[in-house]
């Protein structure tokens, strides 16, 4: 572990004890003040401190929010467990979960197909944003500002010739999902898989994570994958509901 890393990790645990002066804080690190402020400084930027006043410092917003992420996501895990695994047993095909990280989409569940054609997925993987159906669905659920700071951000890396190719067609798609209420990646990511996406809500309507069908193209061409649509809503409306949703909300 670098040794700034270090120190800020140690500074971090002291403030989790209860608000320290920079003094304070220096003594127990062990190093002199003006380094300690240093990375201070840098930590408040990312908002992981707070300064409370002209000399104490307390946990920031970030460390709470990133909490709350990560509660939320194994919470979801299991509240929607059920729902997915019935989808996968009723469908026979590949069931993944996926959340929002820091603005990267990451699997989280995963139910195997009984299919032979697999795909190059596991717990853990990160997923492409605008060339997945559950990139689509997460993105599409953040505010209307942060939706476009994301689509500005994105290579667009081309994975197949269906791939989304920009932002303004990107944002164009995301209108569509988020009025629709499911997303679609028509073999976008991989040219022998396409796949349809809908949102899991919790408590208050939001969005905690996005569940996807993914189907091999060889089993079931593009209007059998739409005929699923049904079947991947009520999934996604059943693990809400176990999640805390509440329908209207």
């Amino acid at each position: 572990m670098s040794q700034s890393l270090d120190r800020a990790l140690s500074l971090l645990g002291g403030l989790a004890r209860d608000a320290r002066t920079l003094d304070e804080l220096a003594e127990e690190v062990g190093v002199h003040k003006s380094t300690v402020l240093r990375l201070l400084r840098t930590l408040e930027a990312h908002h992981f401190v707070h300064r409370e006043g002209p000399r104490h410092y307390r946990l920031g917003s970030a460390l709470f929010d990133l909490a709350n992420q990560a509660l939320e996501q194994r919470d979801v895990r299991r509240s929607a467990e059920p729902a997915l695994a019935e989808l996968n047993e009723r469908t026979g095909h590949t069931v993944h979960l996926a959340s929002y990280e820091d603005g990267e989409v990451v699997y989280i569940d995963k139910f195997e197909g009984r299919h032979s054609v697999r795909m190059y997925s596991r717990v853990g993987k990160r997923a492409a944003l605008h060339c997945t159906a559950v990139g689509k669905v997460l993105v599409a659920a953040l505010p209307e500002q942060r939706r476009a700071d994301v689509a500005a951000g994105i290579e667009y890396s081309r994975m197949t010739a269906n791939t989304i190719a920009g932002p303004e067609e990107y944002l164009a798609e995301l209108a569509v999902v988020a009025e629709r209420g499911y997303a679609v990646d028509n073999s976008e990511h991989e040219d022998f898989i396409h796949c349809i996406a809908a949102p899991i809500r919790g408590q208050g309507g939001t969005t905690l994570a996005a569940v996807s069908l993914s189907v091999p193209r060889v089993l079931l061409d593009y209007e059998g994958l739409m005929a699923l649509v049904p079947e991947l809503l009520a999934a996604a409306e059943s693990a809400s509901l176990l999640s805390g949703w509440s329908k209207g909300q």
